[in-house]
């Protein structure tokens, strides 16, 4: 019964690790807003052990800091910090690209065509956070076949930090531009052409993400927002 009783803990732990690390790198909670333990127990409908321990992993991770020893918040953004984020994308996600190429069958790319369709009607829609799930998901499964572990791993971490920015700099979307180099990156696995969708996965990082976000924190938006909890 014992047994039993801590791999219910552990599946519970493993649950709310899993939902709070889903809601941080998909955007949902923004930059330099804090996080309450007993907000985030309420929330989910736990106690506060297992949102005690998620939060100090997040922190591990890189995802989160402490403000005190109740509250946590996702680091505000730096101009620095993003460029050094960017960087790591670019490196880490064109290797990947090119790793997954040659594993990539039919099911795969219509499935990643698909998703992109998704991400056109949630920018249509005006979601940003279902539009920043999708994005990484689209980067996820194109990847996932020449990725080890370990690949996987390092560019969720990545991914862990931008998420929030990320969203945050998407709501300004209209006073930029998007060119869809998903559509150029599909076209080079169908292809077979490497140096293309590396090329394609490099000006996605840079034109997208990278130049939205030189915009935002060049023009001095990136205050946290109120504080709330």
């Amino acid at each position: 019964m014992a047994s039993e009783e801590r791999k219910v803990e552990e599946s519970l732990k493993q649950r709310v690790y899993r939902t709070l690390r889903a809601r941080v790198m998909s955007g949902a909670v923004a930059p330099g807003l804090p996080i309450t333990i007993n907000g985030v127990a309420d929330d989910l409908g736990v106690s506060a052990m297992p949102v005690r321990e998620a939060l100090h992993r997040l922190v591990a991770d890189g995802a989160l800091e402490y403000l005190d020893n109740r509250r946590v918040r996702v680091p505000e953004m730096t101009l620095s910090k993003f460029e050094e984020i960017i960087a790591a994308r670019t490196a880490l996600e064109t290797l990947a690209a090119i790793r997954a190429l040659p594993h990539i069958d039919t099911a795969r790319l219509e499935h990643l065509q698909e998703i992109d369709s998704q991400i056109d009607e949630a920018y249509a829609a005006d979601d940003l956070l279902r539009s920043t799930e999708l994005n990484f998901l689209f980067h996820r499964t194109l990847y996932e076949p020449g990725a080890s572990g370990v690949l996987l791993d390092l560019m969720e971490s990545v991914w862990l930090r931008l998420g929030p920015f990320m969203r945050l700099a998407t709501a300004k979307l209209e006073e930029s531009y998007r060119i869809d180099r998903h559509a150029e990156a599909l076209e080079a696995i169908r292809e077979r052409d490497p140096e293309a969708l590396s090329a394609a996965i490099e000006a996605d990082i840079q034109d997208g993400v990278g130049h939205l976000g030189r915009h935002f924190l060049g023009n001095g938006a990136a205050s946290p927002p109120p504080s709330a909890n």
